[in-house]
């Protein structure tokens, strides 16, 4: 067992990892700077990860539940992405006082605002725990006393971490499917308040038209402060709470980036699958992705029907719509991306590669029984899939089921006309062996989704009725059969990471991200999009003014923006840039670094082409999309008018 351990972490730190792919431990960056520093970057490890001194990793957090933040100044000031944010400018917003349109900027601390129950979570340390997580384990054991222990272990390691301490978090989290086993401790801030975000016609330039795609002008920020008690501790929400005094802030770099500088993202990517099997990627390809696509684009033209009709319910459900659509996009993206560069048959000439080399091995025949796990899970992960975008999108099912909604935000036509269109999906689309007998009862009593739907929404005991048997078919029936399917899927990618990594011991192996820290590095550059196109790497306020359209919502800049245009001077104001970082969702808000570790944008987005990244990374095609910090800087005095906030930063 020690010995396969040290082979894992061996493994996983060699050098040639593909092109600019990668998304690297940093409590592991030792391992990897050499290959840094021979691509431009002039920090050495202790600068980026230290538990000794105070290092970048102290400058970042996890903002709220899946996003990054990064600290700009002394006084506990946090840069995100007006998206990550957007969902608490939304709750501030009412007609009277419109933040999502007009933008929000306190001018002074007194004018900041809370949000209850936003967090935000700085790493303390990180370290491979394998040893005492498998403490006790035997090979003769099964799968579910094998689980059982682990949960034994991580709770006895995270109680004895966390027991009394003010803020201290931690977690146990396995990479390399089980193979390998890390602990995460974090200190966590309680008081969060809000400071400024442009307005939307800023802070979502280009809207659901041009989200994953460039050239993109967006000025996706927003700006927050973390409050302490006296001693600078976590504390709830109190008007006495001082700003937070970080252990370390990051430097804002003025000089700008030009193709070919490096760049390095400091954040937390939320989930990749960069190992599976040809099988798994198949089905995203061919079911899951255009069937969620269809049943969202569905559900995107109802809500843009009533919004566009009313600004108070335009404002009740711009945060519910862009959650609805950014995955959406994303999915087109991706199924666009697999299918273009051949990935499934790709990952099956590996595959038989694999197989020709394992033959005699204990990983024979691996890959075909994934095949076959495969070929048992997929009819009830797409069920599984249907319920989660049909049925359980439905708010007025989520109001019966008791999951609630916050009524402030709800508008009972978009409501009725969702159900009746994802109830009608969800009878189509899947067998009657996955649906209640009592839903089956009322499709034969009422005849159509229509009449149905009057039956429900005039009915709040129907209702409850026909949610709590959509709910435990779901819970009862389909989840606990598909969680017994993951796991032996699971346990079979456990053998088939320790065989992948046999098979190229020279090959560097990144484990899939998680939602913690980590660094990916790469550099400015373009990319060719198709033949004969090629998309330079930086985006600038000619092209705002190029798009501005007053009859088209998604591009109807303020009036102000217009006018500053117009004097002159900012024609060549950078906006967006490209580079090559392997990031994906809960890289958002992350802090985009120069070669001396200085901040220079806030990573946004990545390039449609190119979201097929969170299964293959292509260093052709895929690219990350950043904010340029100077069209923050630009923002905040010119438009928001808030250059106070400029005095709290440092400037290189």
């Amino acid at each position: 067992m020690k010995k396969f351990f040290a082979t894992i972490a061996v493994m996983a730190v060699c050098f040639n990892a593909i092109a600019d792919e990668g998304m690297w431990l940093p409590v592991l960056i030792s391992e990897r700077i050499q290959d840094m520093q021979s691509k431009g970057c002039r920090l050495n490890a202790e600068d980026i990860y230290s538990v000794n001194q105070a290092c970048l990793k102290d400058a970042v957090v996890l903002f709220g539940s899946g996003c990054t933040g990064e600290l700009v100044s002394d006084q506990g000031l946090i840069l995100t992405n007006h998206h990550c944010g957007y969902s608490f400018i939304q709750k501030h917003s009412s007609v009277e006082h419109d933040y999502l349109r007009d933008g929000f900027w306190a001018m002074n601390n007194s004018q900041e605002l809370p949000n209850p129950g936003l967090t935000v979570r700085f790493l303390e340390r990180m370290e491979d725990v394998t040893a005492v997580v498998l403490k006790g384990y035997k090979s003769k054991m099964t799968e579910e006393q094998r689980e059982k222990l682990i949960q034994k272990n991580s709770g006895k390691l995270i109680e004895q971490i966390t027991k009394g301490q003010n803020g201290i978090k931690a977690s146990v989290e396995a990479l390399y499917y089980g193979n390998q086993y890390f602990l995460f401790v974090f200190k966590e801030y309680r008081d969060v308040r809000l400071v400024g975000a442009p307005p939307s016609s800023i802070g979502k330039f280009g809207g659901e038209t041009d989200n994953w795609m460039w050239p993109r002008h967006t000025g996706d920020f927003s700006i927050f402060r973390i409050y302490a008690d006296e001693n600078n501790e976590p504390a709830d929400y109190d008007p006495t709470n001082r700003p937070y005094r970080p252990k370390r802030s990051l430097t804002i770099s003025l000089k700008g980036v030009q193709e070919g500088d490096f760049t390095f993202v400091y954040g937390c990517p939320g989930s990749t699958q960069e190992y599976v099997h040809s099988e798994a990627v198949r089905y995203i390809q061919d079911i899951s992705d255009p069937e969620k696509i269809a049943l969202r684009t569905t559900r995107l033209e109802i809500m843009k029907k009533y919004m566009s009709q009313s600004q108070a319910v335009r404002i009740q459900y711009s945060s519910k719509y862009a959650g609805v659509a950014n995955a959406w996009k994303k999915w087109q993206g991706e199924e666009k991306g697999l299918r273009k560069n051949n990935i499934v048959p790709a990952k099956q000439e590996y595959e038989a590669r694999f197989e020709k080399w394992a033959r005699g091995t204990e990983y024979s025949w691996i890959t075909e029984m994934l095949y076959n796990m495969y070929q048992l899970r997929n009819p009830l992960f797409r069920a599984y899939e249907y319920y989660n975008e049909t049925v359980r999108s439905i708010e007025k099912m989520r109001i019966a089921s008791g999951r609630g909604i916050d009524m402030k935000d709800y508008y009972q036509p978009i409501d009725e006309e969702i159900f009746v269109a994802m109830m009608s999906a969800f009878d189509k689309a899947l067998d009657d062996k996955y649906k209640p007998g009592f839903f089956l009862d009322l499709r034969e009593k009422y005849g159509s989704m229509e009449a149905l739907k009057d039956a429900v929404f005039a009915d709040d005991e129907l209702a409850a009725e026909l949610a709590s048997a959509l709910e435990r078919e779901y819970w009862n029936g389909i989840v606990p059969q598909l969680d017994e399917m993951n796991q032996n899927i699971k346990l079979l990618y456990r053998k088939y990471m320790r065989g992948q990594m046999a098979f190229e011991p020279d090959k560097a192996f990144y484990p899939d991200a998680n939602l913690t820290l980590r660094v990916a590095y790469g550099h400015v550059e373009g990319y060719r999009p198709a033949d004969a196109v090629y998309y330079r790497h930086v985006s600038t306020l000619r092209g705002i003014i190029e798009k501005d359209n007053p009859d088209i919502f998604d591009y109807n800049i303020p009036q102000e923006l217009r006018d500053i245009y117009a004097r002159g001077g900012y024609e060549d104001q950078p906006v967006c840039f490209l580079a090559t970082n392997h990031t994906t969702g809960g890289n958002s808000g992350s802090p985009v670094l120069n070669a001396d570790g200085e901040l220079i944008g806030i990573n946004f987005d990545r390039v449609w082409e190119g979201t097929m990244s969170d299964l293959v990374f292509d260093p052709e095609i895929c690219r990350n999309i950043s904010l340029d910090v100077r069209y923050i800087i630009f923002i905040i005095k010119e438009i928001g008018h808030a250059g106070y906030l400029l005095d709290e930063m440092r400037f290189n």
